[in-house]
């Protein structure tokens, strides 16, 4: 306990805060009497939030088409107001990526001691093939960094199995003199109190590294920052130089959680146009976020000191959205005294390809439904700034309103967009139907549509400038449906937004808690129509 002590130093975080019952809650079950009660009404909201607009614009529709036919184009208004400013940020965050993916950061960190900083970079595992496992730890391998001061973790889950705790196996032995040091962790299945995902498992990764690695070679917590990777995430070379000027050049290094931008790359030149579409609509969405940092919290890929990590117990392991609740309980243990830096720097994944088309769309939805479940994180939110009172009050109401707007927004503002707006002239009754306003609605959202679709030639341009080289096997044609392809953004946020999200909302509100979905990871042409013959889409 006294090495851990002096590892350590002064700690950060607020023990008050994290020694209560609502640190590390997961759902509403995991409290008792009033706190449940309390808890399960504040996982209605969002639900209720959602369902509530819906009804309304129905409602009004009906009985009130007038106005509701005045909100429609007040919404519409907002819209196209609310998509100029968000392509705005758009551009601005591509500039940064652009200069950044330019920028010498091997000079940039010879200006600062940075010798002692070790990255830890945690790769959790479930059934991904080795060509998966193999790609990722080979561009660990090619960073511009030194690699004696990269400590890679593969963490496979006892319940996949001894082939896929094999793979693993065949990858340490590979690389175990490439690095500072390598190590395979398995996580034991059916832990007491645990939910199978990631959120287990790379809280036992990082925390079996510790004894095995850290203590043993007697490296400071404080000088040790971890990546926390899905099995396909691709780093570029200068990934770790960035990251790590950006550890020692930002204000509270220990108070901070670093992002970088989550590119569906790795195979986006296989997968369908619909796939492709919202995987780059996610990265998109990313971008904007990380140049409105009131707005930005820990997505997927994310780097975080040990010592903050190791002081607030890792990520938790008794939900689905563990690499966005890492932020909320961050910013909890330290009172609110926590943020985002975003670095503009990108890596890699994997975009939804499976065997076939249906199953390549049934897994995006699937993953898009994950992604919205965490909404779970607004209990969470509102409940610990219920009980803690150390965190600002405007701070409380800011954070509450933004996240609260920002689940609305997801699972609501498609459906009035391209559903919702003709309901008063479809439902609103021959009386309506006879008024201006009832001709001129469709003609207003048509054109109002149209305007706001403009930006669509933004992000057309923004995705072609960050496709990788096209395969050998691809033609000019593919070239052209990689722009062209963005006509479908009505389609795909509808399909792969505001419905998974108003059905993770409706789950949460109903108590039918999700369970962590792994999304499958596959590599290749799909197969449209049949086992045996190919098409390109």
């Amino acid at each position: 306990m006294e090495g851990e002590e002096k590892k350590l130093n002064i700690s950060l975080v607020n023990k008050e805060s994290i020694n209560t019952p609502y640190f590390h809650v997961g759902r509403a079950t995991d409290l008792s009497k009033e706190d449940y009660r309390l808890y399960r009404f504040l996982e209605m909201i969002p639900g209720l939030m959602a369902w509530g607009t819906i009804l309304a614009i129905i409602i009004f529709s009906i009985f009130a088409p007038t106005v509701a036919a005045i909100f429609i184009i007040a919404f519409d208004v907002y819209w196209v107001l609310k998509t100029a400013h968000l392509s705005y940020h758009l551009r601005y965050n591509w500039k940064r990526i652009k200069h950044n993916l330019k920028a010498d950061w091997p000079l940039m960190l010879s200006n600062l001691k940075y010798e002692h900083v070790y990255h830890m970079i945690v790769l959790p595992y479930y059934d991904e093939s080795e060509q998966v496992l193999n790609n990722t730890v080979e561009k660990l391998f090619e960073s511009n960094y030194d690699l004696k001061k990269l400590i890679v973790v593969l963490g496979a889950e006892e319940k996949a199995g001894k082939e896929a705790i094999a793979r693993g196996e065949a990858i340490i032995s590979k690389y175990k003199d490439k690095f500072y040091d390598v190590l395979l962790t398995v996580h034991p299945d059916g832990v007491l109190g645990e939910m199978a995902g990631k959120g287990s498992n790379i809280s036992y990764m990082a925390e079996t590294a510790r004894k095995l690695i850290l203590d043993k070679k007697n490296i400071s917590y404080e000088d040790v920052l971890v990546s926390a990777f899905d099995s396909d995430t691709v780093v570029y070379p200068n990934y770790f130089t960035c990251l790590t000027w950006h550890f020692l050049t930002c204000e509270r290094p220990y108070q901070s959680s670093f992002q970088p931008v989550p590119l569906y790359n790795n195979n986006i030149w296989d997968a369908p146009a619909p796939s492709r579409v919202a995987a780059m609509s996610s990265t998109f969405w990313q971008m904007i976020q990380q140049e409105r940092p009131e707005k930005l919290v820990t997505f997927s890929s994310h780097a975080v000191s040990f010592k903050t990590l190791y002081e607030a117990g890792y990520w938790q392991k008794n939900m689905v959205s563990e690499d966005s609740r890492i932020f909320w309980n961050l910013l909890v243990a330290h009172d609110g005294n926590y943020e985002i830096v975003s670095i503009a720097y990108p890596v890699s994944m994997d975009a939804n390809l499976a065997p076939t088309l249906w199953q390549t769309m049934k897994n995006v939805y699937k993953q898009h439904r994950r992604w919205a479940y965490g909404s779970e994180n607004v209990p969470y939110i509102l409940m610990n700034f219920l009980k803690n009172k150390r965190i600002p009050l405007a701070q409380k109401i800011k954070i509450s309103l933004v996240q609260l707007e920002g689940y609305w927004s997801l699972s609501t503002n498609p459906l009035i967009i391209f559903l919702l707006g003709w309901l008063p002239v479809m439902i609103g009754g021959s009386i309506f139907n006879q008024t201006i306003l009832s001709y001129n609605l469709p003609i207003i959202t048509r054109d109002l549509m149209v305007l706001s679709m403009l930006g669509l030639f933004l992000t057309a341009a923004i995705s072609y400038s960050f496709l990788p080289p096209r395969p050998s096997n691809r033609t000019w044609r593919d070239n052209f449906f990689m722009i062209i392809q963005w006509v479908l953004v009505p389609v795909t946020i509808t399909i792969f937004g505001a419905i998974p999200g108003l059905e993770a909302q409706t789950r949460l509100m109903l108590g039918r808690y999700m369970g962590f979905w792994v999304t499958p990871k596959h590599r290749g042409e799909i197969n449209v129509f049949s086992k045996t013959k190919n098409v390109n889409i």
